[in-house]
């Protein structure tokens, strides 16, 4: 008898109870997990796991998702162990996406799953890498990280018999799409995949919302601990003022009892930094929905402006303290270095494929007579981590001295 559930099998009974259960505690605006059954291929549903629960295990099971953990946040991987890499920033995001959609009543399982997923097609080198395949595929199509996420999920992943990539459902796919009206999306046919006129559904938002809390917070934190800056340069930063004097009323209303250590004050300051941020956006948040006069998930699909939001004194402030972080992290000469030098080795890898497509595996060969020389290369060097691409660069580049 086949192990694998029939076209016509269902959940099983704890499934459906989880429905329902679902279905009494989600807000009218969220989207229901009962919603997510249509793929771009039919599948029978899974015996065990609701719609979303199966696109996050599918996400989480991909390789796509592993090479996150040696992909360029900030700092490259071989800077230190602490430092966040692509794949710890997405488990940060992740979290924080679902205690947002549990405390708005959202569907917590699709809001996790577009978190997880949303960075997958991030090349190595950070935003370096993005800008420099933007560059080199501006004649061919053009490149979009989001539209490059969506290649991944729909086509380059194989681990199924019967279709590429992984199903998705429409609403993780849409999220993760985010409904980015990019030159790349539309020659990629996603333009017309999504209603360009309906707004994103509020876990889509959520998820994008803390995606950008949680760069604060932890690019903040990564500079302080790798000594581009110290606490005295943030003088004058708003929303690092206020944080500083609600962390030393913390500490002194612990009274002797406190650890004073300065790392430790420092994640006392980052952690109000990052709480208070969520509480401004659930205020926000509900304040919009009660103005606006939501009741229900069409009602978020009509309205012309996102929901999720933080409050406009909050935004000036995260403003601020962004551009703090652009002029005095993202500029500085340590990581202005290692920028370049992703930028040149990825535009070489990319001429020498150009050059001589014989160099690339053989699945990328093939690849290539399907979709088109550029755009074959560009999906194997946005695959690639960081310390890959630097491999395939000595193995090509580098002169092997003699005996």
């Amino acid at each position: 008898m086949s192990p694998y559930p029939q076209p016509s099998a269902g959940l099983l009974p704890w499934g459906e109870a989880l429905l329902a259960h679902e279905e009494g505690w989600l807000a009218p605006w969220a989207v229901p997990s009962r919603a997510g059954g249509e793929r771009l291929h039919e599948e029978a549903e899974d015996p065990l796991l609701t719609p979303f629960q199966r696109d996050r295990q599918r996400v989480v099971h991909s390789r796509a998702f592993r090479r996150l953990q040696y992909k360029t946040q900030v700092f490259v991987n071989q800077e230190g162990d602490y430092y966040r890499t692509r794949l710890t920033h997405t488990l940060e995001v992740a979290q924080l996406a679902r205690t947002v959609a549990r405390a708005l009543r959202l569907n917590e399982d699709l809001t996790e799953t577009i978190a997880l997923a949303h960075d997958l097609g991030h090349p190595p080198y950070g935003h370096a890498g993005e800008r420099t395949l933007t560059a080199l595929m501006a004649e061919h199509g053009g490149f979009e990280h989001n539209a490059q996420a969506l290649r991944i999920v729909d086509l380059l992943e194989r681990r199924h018999a019967a279709f590429r990539g992984l199903n998705l459902t429409r609403q993780v796919r849409e999220g993760i799409w985010k409904r980015r009206d990019t030159p790349t999306s539309r020659h990629l046919g996603y333009g017309e995949t999504f209603d360009r006129q309906a707004s994103p559904f509020l876990e889509a938002q959520v998820a994008d919302m803390v995606d950008s809390i949680a760069y604060d917070h932890h690019d903040l934190d990564d500079a302080l601990k790798a000594g581009l800056l110290h606490p005295e340069d943030l003088r004058g930063v708003a929303l690092w003022e206020e944080a500083c004097a609600a962390a030393d009323e913390r500490l002194a209303a612990a009274g002797p009892r406190a650890d004073r250590a300065e790392r430790v004050r420092r994640q006392e300051i980052l952690r109000w930094l990052r709480h208070e941020q969520l509480r401004d956006l659930l205020e926000t948040t509900r304040a919009r929905l009660a103005a606006a006069g939501v009741t229900s998930l069409q009602d978020v699909r009509r309205h012309p402006q996102p929901l999720v939001s933080l409050s406009a004194g909050m935004l000036q402030r995260k403003r601020a303290l962004e551009r703090f972080l652009e002029e005095r992290v993202y500029r500085h000469w340590r990581v202005m270095r290692a920028v370049s030098k992703g930028e040149r080795l990825l535009r070489r890898l990319f001429q020498a494929f150009l050059d001589d497509p014989r160099l690339l595996p053989e699945e990328y060969r093939e690849w290539v007579g399907e979709v088109g020389l550029e755009r074959g290369v560009c999906d194997y060097l946005a695959g690639m981590t960081d310390r890959y691409a630097a491999r395939e660069h000595r193995q090509l580049f580098q002169v092997e001295e003699g005996p």
